[in-house]
């Protein structure tokens, strides 16, 4: 059954990169079991407020405060967040010189990986002929990503952040990704049955034929504008834009 309290509270997050401000005031609370789109236009502020909850440095809090599973993550570094249950796919992962994929997998299972899971990535996934490369060293673009869902599959995070799972991805990919997101998520159960949560950004909507979400919000000039049905929210803004989505009927404005 899921928790009363949310797993991630982000409350007036005000971040700055560099001597700029990017997000200004970002309200946000996603619960055991849900998985949340976000949407809005390019440098809005996005991917911004996924590698701020995750930790990457040059992301500066200067207002507000994270707080998952009950703990302000001020101060935590990325793997002490990862250790909590706090796992990302990249929009473009990077490469890693001389660790090999399979290394990789190790690690973030936390130790040797069983054999036996290994066989079940490659039979998702199709990675077996990627597990002695280098780390996103040479792969294409469904290759790196089909790399990030193993990575977040043997980390089983309490939290999956997703960076434009869809991006430099062809077709193919994306149903290969899209399939391994919602089994992660176990997004074929209700909420109620869901251990996991997740957060995509999405510009072209094309994941969600996938990924069964339950709630998306519109980032918009730095705070969250609005929020309502995901499929709803992209159809509109397909036809009007973001202008005309953030005061139309279908939203609920915040």
């Amino acid at each position: 059954m899921a928790s009363a309290e949310p797993l991630l509270l982000i409350e007036d997050l005000h971040v700055s990169v560099g001597d700029r401000e990017i997000l200004r005031g970002v309200d946000l609370a996603i619960g055991e079991g849900e998985t949340h789109v976000l949407l809005g236009p390019n440098g809005t502020g996005k991917s911004t407020l996924l590698n701020t909850i995750i930790g990457l440095p040059n992301y500066r809090v200067t207002q507000g405060r994270i707080v998952f599973k009950g703990q302000d993550l001020s101060g935590l570094e990325i793997d002490e967040r990862a250790r909590l249950g706090i796992g990302i796919a990249f929009q473009r992962p990077p490469a890693v010189r001389g660790v090999r994929l399979r290394q990789m997998l190790d690690v973030a299972a936390g130790g040797k990986l069983p054999e036996e899971t290994v066989v079940k990535l490659d039979e998702d996934l199709s990675l077996e002929y990627m597990l002695d490369r280098e780390v996103n060293m040479g792969f294409s673009g469904g290759e790196a990503k089909r790399s990030e869902m193993a990575q977040l599959l043997v980390q089983e995070p309490d939290l999956a952040l997703f960076d434009e799972p869809e991006s430099g991805v062809d077709l193919d990919n994306i149903a290969v990704v899209g399939a391994a997101m919602n089994a992660l998520l176990k997004g074929d159960g209700r909420v109620s049955e869901r251990t996991r949560s997740g957060l995509i950004i999405t510009h072209t909507g094309h994941i969600l034929q996938y990924v069964n979400a339950d709630i998306a919000h519109v980032l918009y000039e730095g705070h969250l504008a609005c929020r309502g049905n995901p499929l709803d929210l992209i159809d509109e803004i397909s036809r009007h834009g973001y202008d005309a989505c953030v005061e139309c009927a279908i939203c609920q404005r915040l």
